[in-house]
């Protein structure tokens, strides 16, 4: 029985859904341990072996110290598990909710691969987290003074602002630019409400702007301010602005009305969840109400608009995958989840074109797996003749994300890219081409999740503090 009260509290912790209060959020897991919720996120807890080896620390990007902190939940030193879990990580109460666990710590724990199913980890993270703001353990930024020098980061979005909280900690002064209306990056317009509720994401931007950082919104770097004026107001600059341009795919038909990007569908869905006019969704145009929707794409984006679709009201939700079930790259949690909720998963199949001046059907082939490639990843070909049609009143790519053409659109001279477009820059210290220019997350390692922009974010800070500390000590000799 406690086996199966922890799987309903896992499932309702990963899987709220939208436009809920926190109290009413917090009433699910009360529903489910009464008056023992604290023991029961301990039981979980206590299940951790404390082995000699914690793999899920070492799977985990930020190296957290899930044990010890795990281990304090189940002795009931809820607060003390907070503070440590947050040590490393500026966004506990994120990564609790949105990580892909399975690939990750949880995948990793040994009390999973010996077969006994795995530590939650997610879920206790999520509850000494949220536990630490109801009770006033979160405390505000502090540091011990106030430093002259000023960094600018372009960016508000995960890398962005753990590195923000890492400067504020030192004293350093921030300035965070974004050509967006609120901070979070993708964890505020990309990812879902039933994921990540948004006063989450909002809650802990107020607490880094209580903190002493500075937002510049709806600041567009190339035409609201350029790189040369971002560039001269600081001592240092980060750049963290993701990767936002949405691969595309060349087939007949690809233009009719209909076809839609998935960013444009999940942040018209995110506006309107915080109470925006979002024209195309009255109009139909980014709402799944009443259509049959087709996602391309078996990534854990594919799998946002899978879910939100079936939110909306859609008549029906198919994915179709080029690969099979064990070779997409999106979380099997996420798959699971899909499928509960009533999403129809294709696979081995693929795009070849599209039927009608507004979106009637898509035109698929049937795929099989054949030899495997350099990396040893089975290739998709075409089965000839084995074409048919998926009739569709919306169609989703959600193919992935490349980065901008940052050096073009800034006018930056020296900006050195790799050839897939990220910024060139260290992987230790994040710095790129340009002197006292830095860069963190997607930008500099391609597409990724919000826990690797969290850990190259805090890494940004600590090289640019020891710029700092290098430049003070040039300047005493």
């Amino acid at each position: 029985m406690a086996n199966e009260k922890m799987l309903k509290f896992t499932t309702i912790a990963r899987s709220m859904p939208d436009k809920r209060s926190a109290e009413d959020r917090k009433g699910d897991f009360d529903e489910i341990y009464a008056e023992f919720s604290d023991e029961k996120a301990g039981d979980q807890a206590g299940r951790c072996s404390q082995c000699g080896v914690p793999y899920c620390q070492a799977h985990c990007p930020v190296n957290h110290n899930i044990p010890d902190w795990l281990r304090m939940t189940a002795e009931g030193r809820l607060e003390e598990a907070y503070l440590l879990a947050q040590e490393n990580n500026t966004f506990p109460e994120v990564c609790g909710r949105i990580c892909p666990q399975d690939r990750l710590c949880e995948g990793n724990c040994v009390i999973e691969q010996a077969g006994h199913g795995t530590v939650t980890i997610g879920a206790v993270e999520k509850y000494i987290t949220d536990n630490a703001w109801e009770q006033g353990w979160v405390k505000p930024i502090a540091n011990a003074g106030e430093r002259p020098e000023s960094v600018g980061i372009i960016g508000a979005g995960p890398g962005g602002l753990s590195a923000a909280h890492m400067l504020r900690l030192q004293g350093v002064q921030v300035t965070v630019y974004d050509r967006y209306d609120r901070a979070g990056g993708l964890m505020t317009y990309g990812i879902p409400g039933f994921k990540l509720e948004k006063d989450v994401v909002e809650r802990r931007v107020k607490w880094l702007e209580d903190g002493g950082v500075t937002f510049r919104m709806n600041c567009n770097v190339g035409s609201d301010i350029s790189w040369d004026e971002v560039r001269q107001a600081h001592d240092a600059v980060l750049i963290a602005t993701g990767v936002y341009k949405s691969r595309d795919l060349q087939a007949p038909g690809v233009g009719a009305k209909g076809i839609v990007r998935a960013i444009d569908y999940l942040t018209a869905s995110n506006r309107q969840s915080f109470g925006d006019s979002v024209p195309e969704m009255e109009n139909g145009e980014l709402n799944a109400a009443g259509k049959k929707v087709v996602v391309l794409g078996g990534g854990d984006t594919a799998m946002d608009c899978l879910r939100t679709a079936i939110r909306q009201g859609a008549t029906s939700v198919k994915c179709l995958y080029r690969r099979d079930r064990t070779n997409m790259p999106g979380s099997q949690r996420e798959v699971q989840n899909a499928e509960e909720e009533g999403v129809e998963f294709v696979w081995l199949s693929a795009p070849k074109g599209f039927t009608g001046e507004t979106i009637e059907g898509v035109m698929v082939s049937r795929m099989r797996l054949g030899q495997p490639d350099a990396t040893g990843r089975q290739v998709p070909e075409i089965i000839e003749g084995s074409e048919y049609i998926e009739e569709a009143d919306l169609v989703i790519k959600a193919l992935g994300f490349e980065p901008e053409d940052l050096p073009k659109l800034w006018g930056v001279e020296g900006l050195e890219v790799t050839r897939w477009g990220t910024v060139l820059a260290d992987f230790q210290t994040h710095e790129t081409s340009l002197p006292g220019v830095y860069a963190c997350g997607d930008i500099q390692r391609g597409a990724s999740l919000v826990v690797w922009a969290i850990r190259d974010g805090r890494e940004a800070a600590q090289a640019i503090m020891a710029q700092f500390a290098g430049a003070a000590a040039v300047a005493a000799e």
